[in-house]
């Protein structure tokens, strides 16, 4: 459980740059859909700092599949 906790916890920042990497390319997001995305990722992040892993990925996973990236 450990290793998982610990693949988790060093993969959140990972994903929070996909998608802001992710925000800075796409001009074709509805403005609806970029506040959800951003919103999404600041609490993946919030979250991650939190020590809360498991659900950060969840958030941040969800934003990637918002702006349609793996």
């Amino acid at each position: 459980a450990l290793v998982s906790s610990a693949a988790m916890a060093s993969s959140c920042p990972l994903q929070v740059k996909a998608i802001d990497a992710a925000l800075a390319s796409k001009t074709d997001i509805s403005d609806d859909t970029l506040t959800k995305v951003k919103a999404l990722r600041n609490e993946g992040e919030k979250l991650h700092k939190n020590g809360k892993h498991g659900e950060s990925m969840s958030k941040l996973m969800e934003a990637k599949s918002m702006l349609g990236i793996k």
